[in-house]
């Protein structure tokens, strides 16, 4: 595990020096102060950073020739993964206070701010896509769709969002969409920043985003705020669907289960299999806080 650690590291890294740059040129000359100040707190310090390292994770197994370009692609992602948050705390919608530990975008910076943060990362994702597909252009266009895709209608994060506005959201279209689309952007961008066929790595994305919206379900219900760095229990306040609450905690534990052992075993073959393999592992036990890992572990 020690060499898996440090293949994580080496991703973090990497996404952390290509987010550091593409905020820093946003927030440059000419950017009204709040505005930069703003987005660079939507941005840093991150959370675990789940979507961007599981793009890295996929170009790597699919031997990309160009870093820059999954670079850019992870941190494209993770841009829109962050201005999604952004979006989702606002009083609209879940008036979260706090969100990753902190004051939330909006409750530091103030509503009006916090919509046009939310927007503005949005561009930034496709801006820094653009930027780092300079060697192999002709990989632009299918990554600008994938991640379009994942962000949009009729079933991307924005999608996912727009659920909540209905009077009722099936469970699996809601978590295909709110969680799903974006980590299903994050394992074919990978491989289609690699050159490789981004088509048969949906299904690893899928899985993945919707076992961590089953995790994220039971967390709400079975964790507390100090250990999750943000409100819990919101699920039931806001009667938005969940597994934990459609299932039950077991019920729930058991199907989280099932769907990171179908993810793994839906890994496209290829040179890095086996190192990914062991990487999705790793970052899937750290699904559920250590307080609810031994009981799905049991």
């Amino acid at each position: 595990m020690d060499a898996v650690k440090r293949i994580e590291q080496t991703l973090s890294t990497a996404i952390e020096q290509t987010l550091t740059a593409s905020v820093a040129q946003a927030s440059g000359a000419g950017c009204p102060s709040r505005l930069a100040a703003a987005l660079r707190y939507a941005v840093f310090p991150g959370g675990a950073r789940l979507r961007p390292q599981l793009t890295l994770a996929v170009a790597c197994a699919c031997s990309e020739e160009h870093p820059a370009i999954a670079d850019s692609a992870a941190a494209a992602i993770e841009l829109l993964h962050c201005g999604s948050l952004v979006h989702d705390d606002l009083p609209c919608f879940d008036d979260a206070p706090i969100r990753r530990g902190k004051a939330s975008l909006h409750s530091a910076f103030g509503e009006r701010l916090a919509v046009l943060v939310g927007d503005a990362l949005i561009v930034m994702a496709f801006e820094t896509l653009v930027r780092g597909c300079a060697a192999a252009p002709h990989r632009l266009a299918a990554l600008i769709t994938i991640l379009g895709r994942g962000a949009g209608c009729p079933a991307g994060i924005i999608a996912g969002q727009a659920w909540e506005c209905e009077p009722v959201a099936p469970l699996a279209e809601y978590q295909r969409a709110k969680t799903g689309a974006l980590f299903a952007a994050a394992t074919m961008a990978g491989a289609a920043a690699a050159g490789a066929e981004p088509g048969p790595w949906r299904t690893l994305g899928e899985k993945l985003g919707e076992a961590y919206q089953v995790a994220d379900d039971i967390r709400d219900v079975a964790s507390d705020e100090a250990e999750l760095g943000k409100p819990v229990g919101r699920d039931a306040i806001l009667g938005r669907p969940s597994a934990a609450r459609e299932m039950g905690l077991d019920g729930a534990i058991a199907h989280l289960n099932k769907l990171i052992a179908e993810a793994i075993a839906s890994i496209p073959e290829c040179s890095g299999a086996a190192g990914l393999r062991a990487v999705i592992e790793m970052q899937t036990q750290r699904f559920l806080p250590a307080s609810l890992a031994k009981r799905a572990a049991a």
